[in-house]
């Protein structure tokens, strides 16, 4: 008999993990809930988590098994599972990130102490019914989800891959900078808990790629795949650095002098900035758990070179609100955006907000779709509202804020800044 530990692999296709031990016997799978991670999570992600964890299970079931569940630490947990069921093997597909591979080198060690013919009960397993089930975000702590979380599961994942390859990605690289546009394949969650593997989008977008009517459409499903590409680098990246998740992976001469601005902070993630474009991605994060990528890099450009507040701080609040967040693709983004990463944005690249909103939503109809209170006011006086007087602003639109900040004098300000943790300027 063999034990497969679920982490961030919640699906039965694909998976090394449970192929490993084809042979041994029968699979007794489980998942931990770990308080330990749980805590740095928001609801919409748990509660997608609770709902790829519904669709597992039902998946074992539909084969004749079942999927255990615990709460508590793996190290307590998994050592009792193996010497409850008798098992002789148990496996998990790596992760990461340096607090991932600490735990997984504890629980070896714990493992490493059992004998695996014993019997013994632990009261943490919640195993004893006929139906196992899954809990609901009250039972572990958290409230009701504010934002609205996409199914989760195998079968929603490829129901969403299916319908990305049958159109939004032969434009994606042509349109996957507009946020109105909405043609990103969405599947960042699912790839993040393994409800669906790497591998097997990358399978159907070859497939796509064959499909393709010409070269352009073959170019925008190479595009996205290129998208794939990063995301295993990252991942590479955090394995090789785990410290890049609290440190700069690019180091300067003298400390970056990252500003305290509890206001600034607080508006940023209020989407509360007066800068449409920024409002409109961190209201979209408020409201659904996920921000388009070009906005994210928006937002992240504003956080760390217009109000020059730490990245970490933006990292962490991405990491609470995120139903996607991998903690190897939002440090390198952010690490990108901060100019402190591996192929990170120079420092003298600064996006502006203002020419950002008008390239990549001229119409401001990703703006108005989350900004309401613009919602009857031209484009174009969306786009110029910084440099609109404030009687001007207010027959506009009394209800939405005021630019915190002057774009023009904090891009200088971010440029002296950097140029001194060079050693480039007094």
């Amino acid at each position: 008999m063999h034990l497969h530990w679920h982490r961030r692999d919640l699906r039965l296709t694909d998976n090394r993990g449970l192929a490993a031990a084809e042979g041994v016997g029968e699979t007794v799978a489980v998942f931990v809930l770990d308080p330990g991670v749980l805590v740095h999570a928001g609801p919409p992600r748990v509660a997608f988590l609770l709902d790829a964890l519904e669709s597992l299970r039902a998946d074992y079931q539909e084969r004749g098994s079942d999927l255990l569940l615990a709460r508590g630490d793996p190290r307590e947990v998994l050592p009792a599972l193996a010497e409850e069921y008798g098992v002789s093997t148990v496996t998990w597909c790596r992760d990461y990130s340096g607090l991932a591979r600490d735990r997984d080198a504890a629980v070896r060690r714990a493992l490493a102490d059992v004998d695996v013919d014993r019997v013994a009960v632990h009261d943490a397993v919640h195993h004893g019914t006929t139906e196992p089930t899954v809990p609901t975000l009250a039972d572990l702590g958290f409230d009701k989800s504010e934002a609205t979380v996409p199914s989760a599961g195998t079968a929603a994942a490829r129901e969403r891959l299916g319908s990305f390859c049958e159109s939004d990605i032969y434009r994606y690289d042509e349109r996957r900078d507009y946020p109105a546009d909405n043609c990103c394949s969405r599947l960042s969650a699912h790839l993040k808990y393994g409800t669906i593997g790497v591998r097997e989008v990358y399978e159907e977008t070859e497939a796509a790629k064959m499909e393709a009517s010409d070269e352009t459409e073959r170019e925008s499903v190479f595009e996205f795949q290129d998208q794939l590409a990063w995301r295993e680098f990252y991942a590479q990246v955090l394995w090789d650095r785990p410290d890049v998740v609290t440190d700069n992976y690019k180091q300067y001469e003298q400390p970056i002098a990252w500003r305290e601005d509890p206001e600034g902070l607080q508006a940023w993630k209020d989407g509360e900035t007066g800068y449409p474009i920024v409002d409109a991605g961190m209201r979209q994060l408020r409201e659904e758990a996920y921000m388009h990528n070009r906005v994210r890099m928006i937002v992240a450009s504003f956080l760390t070179k217009d109000l020059l507040i730490d990245w970490r701080r933006g990292y962490e609040w991405f990491r609470k609100k995120l139903v996607d967040h991998d903690t190897a693709n939002d440090n390198g983004g952010w690490q990108w955006a901060a100019s402190t990463g591996t192929d990170a944005q120079p420092y003298f690249r600064i996006f502006n907000p203002v020419t950002q909103g008008e390239r990549y939503d001229p119409d401001a109809e990703y703006i108005t779709r989350y900004v309401p209170e613009l919602a009857s006011v031209p484009a174009d006086t969306i786009h110029s509202w910084h440099d609109l007087d404030d009687g001007t602003r207010q027959m506009h639109a009394p209800e939405y804020s005021t630019p915190i900040v002057d774009h023009s004098k904090r891009r200088e300000m971010a440029l002296e800044t950097f140029q001194r943790a060079r050693g480039e300027a007094d």
